[in-house]
């Protein structure tokens, strides 16, 4: 699964990271709201871990856009900021989830394997191509029932692949 991560705070965003690899995700970290955008604009992602303290654009701001223009990403969101107000505002501008550091990290990768759990309104989370299926939740792929065992850069491009079949890619 892809974790991209959004924090600007290094010693954060590199605990995220370390934690989440060892959990056997493969994590992306910006540490900008307009790094957020580049990236989800050209790469694919599972999940997003979104700061709102960004420098430049806010990361409700980053949020709100994200979500006018489409992308159904679940995002969870990590802060400092933890009135009622602040967690309302953020469900409100587009976050699956919404978690106030500090936090356990137990707790968060149980809200992680939540989000993936549900199902995306916009998309197919199982693809198949004669005997070939590609599960996007599950990340597996399966050829005339036996399991195909990939690299995290192989099942992105089978999966970039089956998404446009008859393209030109």
């Amino acid at each position: 699964m892809r974790v991209l991560v959004v924090e600007d705070e290094q010693k954060v965003a590199n605990a995220l990271q370390e934690g989440l690899t060892g959990e056997r995700y493969d994590v992306v970290v910006e540490r900008t709201g307009e790094g957020a955008f580049y990236r989800i604009n050209t790469e694919a992602f599972d999940v997003i871990l979104l700061d709102l303290t960004l420098p430049g654009r806010d990361g409700l701001e980053v949020l709100a856009t994200l979500r006018n223009s489409g992308v159904d990403t679940p995002v969870l969101v990590l802060t400092a900021r933890d009135t009622l107000d602040d967690r309302v505002r953020g469900l409100d501008s587009g976050a699956d989830d919404y978690l106030v550091k500090p936090f356990a990290f137990e707790e968060m990768l149980a809200r992680i394997r939540a989000l993936l759990r549900r199902p995306r309104s916009t998309e197919e989370l199982q693809f198949g191509v004669g005997d070939l299926t590609l599960d996007v939740v599950t990340r597996k792929v399966t050829r005339g029932g036996q399991r195909v065992d990939l690299t995290v850069r192989e099942f992105e491009l089978l999966e970039y692949l089956m998404r446009r079949p008859g393209e030109v890619v």
